[in-house]
């Protein structure tokens, strides 16, 4: 038995129990998809929350009765119902206000979390983020017991959240990117991306339960469960195949029968890929090559700017999240606008938009995965997206089961494309054949694409709480003319893709993956 020398202290202990022999390298990759995925869930559960309480900030005490069981005294009198500042006709706008402070700090920060992350430990830097996390998003619902009604302390909280939660997405980006080479990344990552719907469903769950008798509890739960995720991942994460003695991942060489995984740096096929660290003295081949490129330098800002794809597929994404954090923080106080249900079941009514994203993404990872054209793709989707919108705007309100109906083809035509580019994309971009062999890019990748989409994010919701003052049907008529603006950015790939793919002088036919060979694309059937 064999305890690597790098394993959290979790790890140490359950190497020293029990022995995983030749599934050692499943196991840690299992562990790592099933931790970043908790991760990213908990991330996502605590941004939900305001969305959900916002019908609960701004409504009109007079013409609804308390909540049983709620005793009313001079404090909550006023305002059990209401919260000041957010109680007069400016409600939407200062709403607006914190969601885009929020999403504006995020995409600043995270333009240089992605450097960080590449200089430090990913299991440090993404536990110490959800603690903060978790921290502050505690912080916003304390302000119900403390009866704190300062735009000012909300503004703060909100900015400094924002910033922390920057440290997430790179981090498990890097870490899933570390351990799986290209062959199915697509599809793996379309089914792990799910994690953000799952995390914006269990969210709007958790926040509607409460939100109706005690709006502070709908962030004080979601900051704690943040905070527990955080520890865990301290203890068990392992960020990188080296660290427990295997093979770091081929993310160029890999082929249909013989995944990269099989391989150890020198291209030489071995039984086992996670080995036993040698005894002191000893030299091993592996281990020298593993160790080493723990050393591996970080790309810079600009070259990684510089790699084919990346600014093409931020600009998609800037154009995709505004439109997806449209929906993420307005879409509760929408339904409750135009079908008059409530604060809670607005919040669950909500979740069917999350579960068309769940589909869309794995959806859209497939295809990427069998025609090897993510722009294509992306362009498919957001093509189809555009009068999906339209269609849900003019009939969503007809009936319940139309509106659900509605919301899961928007959340899967609207999510398929931003799902795909911040995950395979970012991950393939990040280990692009361009980069220099000795470098390590995938979390400053991650990073620049997520933040530009970010900056999108931050405005679409700022946009909508000032254009929904005057008419709903703008709010979508905005985000319609958004993805139309990602569909061309993408529009100059995707043409080069279906040449490739599908141009009479190449030997490429329809869902199978077209790569570059000596100049031409050759078909390598799946």
């Amino acid at each position: 038995m064999v305890v690597s020398r790098g394993a959290p202290i979790g790890v140490t202990l359950m190497q020293k129990c029990f022995s995983l022999g030749k599934y050692r390298r499943t196991f840690y990759q299992t562990t790592v998809l099933l931790l970043t995925f908790l991760a990213y869930t908990a991330f996502h559960m605590s941004r939900r929350p305001l969305a959900v309480v916002k019908n609960s900030l701004n409504q009109n005490c007079s013409k609804l009765t308390p909540p049983p069981g709620m005793i009313l005294n001079n404090s909550t009198i006023n305002n059990w119902c209401d919260w000041a500042p957010f109680d007069k006709k400016d409600a939407n706008r200062l709403l607006g206000l914190l969601d885009s402070v929020y999403v504006f700090a995020y995409a600043v920060c995270m333009f240089i979390s992605g450097m960080v992350a590449e200089r430090i430990d990913l299991r440090y830097y993404l536990a110490i983020g959800m603690l903060l996390s978790g921290l502050f998003t505690y912080l916003f619902g304390l302000a119900f017991y403390l009866n704190i009604h300062s735009l000012t302390f909300f503004i703060v909280v909100q900015v400094i959240a924002g910033a922390v939660q920057c440290t997430g997405w790179p981090g498990v980006v890097a870490c899933v990117g570390n351990w799986f080479s290209k062959g199915r990344r697509g599809l793996i990552f379309g089914v792990w991306k799910a994690h953000m719907y799952v995390g914006n469903i269990l969210g709007a769950y958790v926040a509607g339960h409460f939100v109706a008798q005690n709006w502070g509890l709908s962030f004080i739960i979601p900051g704690a469960i943040v905070g527990v995720v955080g520890f865990v991942l301290f203890l068990f994460l392992v960020p990188h195949p080296e660290d427990v003695d295997c093979a770091s991942t081929d993310h160029h060489n890999a082929s249909k029968n013989q995944s990269s995984d099989m391989f150890v740096p020198n291209g030489n096929e071995i039984h086992a890929t996670c080995v036993t660290l040698p005894q002191p003295g000893e030299k091993s081949p592996l281990t020298s090559k593993s160790n080493s490129s723990q050393h591996k330098n970080a790309i810079t800002f600009w070259e990684a700017v510089r790699i084919p794809g990346v600014i093409e597929f931020s600009l998609c994404l800037f154009f995709s999240k505004l439109v997806s954090y449209t929906f993420l923080f307005w879409l509760p106080r929408y339904l409750d606008h135009t079908t008059g249900v409530g604060s809670q079941t607005s919040a669950y009514l909500s979740i069917a938009f999350d579960v068309g994203g769940i589909l869309g993404g794995v959806v859209a990872g497939v295809l990427s995965d069998h025609t090897g054209a993510s722009a294509l793709t992306c362009v498919g989707f957001l093509g189809l997206a555009i009068p999906s919108l339209f269609i849900y705007e003019a009939y969503g309100s007809i009936s319940q089961i139309g509106n659900i109906f509605m919301q899961l083809v928007c959340g899967a035509l609207v999510n398929g494309p931003y799902a795909l580019i911040t995950t395979a994309v970012s991950t393939e971009l990040g280990t692009h054949q361009s980069i220099k062999s000795n470098s390590k890019a995938l979390s400053t990748v991650a990073a620049i694409i997520d933040a530009t989409g970010s900056v999108g994010a931050a405005i679409g919701p700022l946009l909508a709480g000032l254009v929904s003052e005057t008419s709903w049907s703008y709010v979508f008529y905005m985000m319609m003319f958004a993805d139309l603006c990602a569909l061309v950015s993408l529009l100059r790939i995707a043409i080069k893709e279906a040449k490739h793919c599908y141009g009479i002088n190449f030997r490429c036919i329809p869902f199978t993956c077209c790569v570059p060979y000596e100049g031409t694309y050759e078909k390598i059937g799946r």
